[in-house]
């Protein structure tokens, strides 16, 4: 489970509506932690996550920072509608770097939640990375992660004070199933969090993000409330 740092009453928790991300969230909360929320809105076409990590920072009455900004040089399926979506990839071809993948994204999320963190005199950054069941991000390798952790200690106030802000990523070893184990345990509203790239009104069921999330409540032997939700919602 989580190892806080030495002053461990407050976290910033990078909090994009998703599964993980709600997971993260919630097993902060469990252990008594003051969390900061941060939400980066940078463009993505899946909006709806937006919307419900706000409602859902609102609901649990937490700090909640909402960033704008885009990425005008696009690069990624996620920001631009003129490059295809993968769909239906099997998992031994979610090891290659997708078209999803957002240039330096993690990388630019991190230094905005270090910098919350630093100012707001938190100890930790909280991600929900995964390097098990997930996309082949190359920056949700457990190597980024430290290289980052080594960045931040040398090039930051608290870290040259030798007291650096830890990031904390919980589920970085952990399958999808074990996540939503986790997530079940942790009473998670999953129905209240969003995983589809493909930004239409209900899950598409074919992106890799869908994919990976069906697995999960699959392997767990659990129905995705969410999913069920949305077919009750449409009369399936």
């Amino acid at each position: 489970m989580l190892k806080w740092c030495v002053m461990p009453n407050k976290i910033v928790c990078l909090y994009s509506g998703g599964l993980d991300s709600t997971v993260c969230l919630y097993l902060a909360r469990e252990q008594g932690q003051q969390i900061i929320a941060l939400t980066v809105d940078y463009g993505q076409l899946h909006r709806k996550e937006i919307t419900i990590a706000s409602s859902h920072a609102y609901e649990l009455q937490i700090l909640h920072y909402h960033l704008k900004f885009n990425l005008p040089w696009k690069g990624s399926a996620l920001l631009d509608p003129n490059i295809l979506l993968p769909t239906e990839r099997a998992e031994s071809e979610m090891k290659d770097i997708p078209a999803t993948y957002v240039p330096a994204r993690n990388t630019i999320l991190l230094s905005l939640a270090s910098s919350c963190a630093e100012a707001k005199g938190a100890c930790s950054v909280v991600i929900g990375v995964n390097a098990l069941d997930y996309s082949g991000y190359p920056d949700c390798r457990p190597e980024y992660i430290q290289s980052f952790q080594d960045m931040i200690a040398k090039g930051t106030k608290t870290g040259v004070e030798k007291h650096p802000i830890k990031i904390q990523t919980p589920l970085l070893q952990m399958s999808k199933k074990e996540i939503v184990e986790l997530g079940l345990r942790l009473k998670v509203p999953f129905e209240k969090t969003w995983s589809c790239y493909a930004g239409k009104e209900k899950p598409c069921g074919e992106c890799d993000s869908c994919i990976l999330r069906a697995k999960g409540f699959s392997e767990a032997g659990v129905k995705d409330p969410l999913t069920a939700a949305e077919s009750k919602a449409h009369g399936a």
